[in-house]
C-alpha cells in the first residue's frame, strides 16, 4: 500500500516499508543549529541509516520534541518532506514562532515493534530565532553603468526574501545553496547613473516572510571624480 500519514506527537507518523539498510549501524546526518527569524520557514536537511539486519514493513518514524507545550504550538506547521524509504528524513517547519531563543530541540526517531526502536538523540537540531535579520551585504561597481549587489543568506528556498532598491533598473534575482541547511538570494541592479546620482545613497530593502525587514546603504560615488585642487604657495625672497 501506500505511505500513510497523519499527525502524532511532534510532527507526522508513517507507516511505511523501509527497505534492507547496507549499513551497520544507527547513522543520522542533520545540522544542529540552524538560524532563523520570526514567521519564516525552515527547512532541517536530513539523511539516516539503521543496521542493515532490519527488514520490516511495520515501522512508525517521526520528529519528535520535549513537552506538551511544544507539540501542540507546532501542530500543523510540520511537514515530512523526505522519502523514509531513501533515508531522508528532511523536516519542514512554517512560521517559526517569534521567541529570541533556541526552539527545540527536535530529534528524529524510528519505532520498529519487530525489532526495537531508536532515537537520534545525540543529533538533536535547535533552531535560533533572532529578532532582527543582518543587514544584507551590498556593493556596487560603477563604471558606463552602475552594477550593485545585494545578498542575503535565509532558511527556506522555496520562500526567498523579497528585495527592494531606491533606484529603478534591470533588476535580476538568483538563489544558491551554501550548504544543506542555508542558502543564499541575490539581487542585482543594472542602471544608467545621471550626474545627479552620485553622493547620494543606494538603498538595498530586504523583507523577510513575517514581515521583517533590513537594510543597506552605500554611496554611489562617480568613477570619473578627482584629487582635490591643492593650492601651492610660493614664497619670492629679493
Amino acid at each position: 500500500g501506500g505511505v500513510q500519514t497523519h499527525v502524532l506527537k511532534f510532527t507526522v507518523d508513517l507507516c511505511v516499508y523501509l527497505a534492507p539498510s547496507s549499513d551497520t549501524k544507527w547513522k543520522i546526518n542533520v545540522e544542529r543549529k540552524i538560524t532563523a527569524q520570526p514567521g519564516s520557514t525552515v527547512t532541517i536537511q536530513c539523511n539516516f541509516s539503521y543496521p542493515k539486519e532490519i527488514s520490516t514493513n511495520n515501522v512508525t518514524v517521526f520528529w519528535k520534541t520535549n513537552g506538551d507545550k511544544d507539540r501542540k504550538k507546532y501542530r500543523g506547521k510540520t511537514k515530512l518532506i523526505g522519502d523514509p524509504n531513501k533515508g531522508n528524513c528532511s523536516l519542514q517547519i512554517t512560521d517559526i514562532t517569534d521567541i529570541n531563543t533556541d526552539v527545540g530541540p527536535f530529534y528524529f526517531r524510528i519505532e520498529m515493534p519487530q525489532y526495537k526502536s531508536f532515537s537520534y538523540t545525540q543529533n538533536a537540531v535547535s533552531i535560533d530565532v533572532i529578532r532582527n535579520p543582518p543587514s544584507p551585504t551590498l556593493s556596487v561597481e560603477v563604471n558606463d553603468q552602475a552594477y550593485a549587489t545585494c545578498s542575503v543568506f535565509h532558511s527556506c528556498p522555496s520562500i526567498p526574501p523579497q528585495f527592494s532598491w531606491s533606484h529603478t533598473g534591470v533588476i535580476k534575482r538568483q538563489w544558491k545553496k551554501v550548504n544543506a541547511w542555508n542558502w543564499q538570494t541575490v539581487s542585482t541592479l543594472t542602471f544608467l547613473p545621471l550626474a545627479t546620482d552620485f553622493n547620494k545613497p543606494l538603498n538595498c530593502t530586504v523583507r523577510h516572510r513575517g514581515g521583517k525587514e533590513a537594510q543597506s546603504s552605500i554611496i554611489l560615488l562617480s568613477p570619473y571624480r578627482t584629487e582635490p585642487n591643492r593650492e601651492f604657495c610660493v614664497s619670492l625672497h629679493p
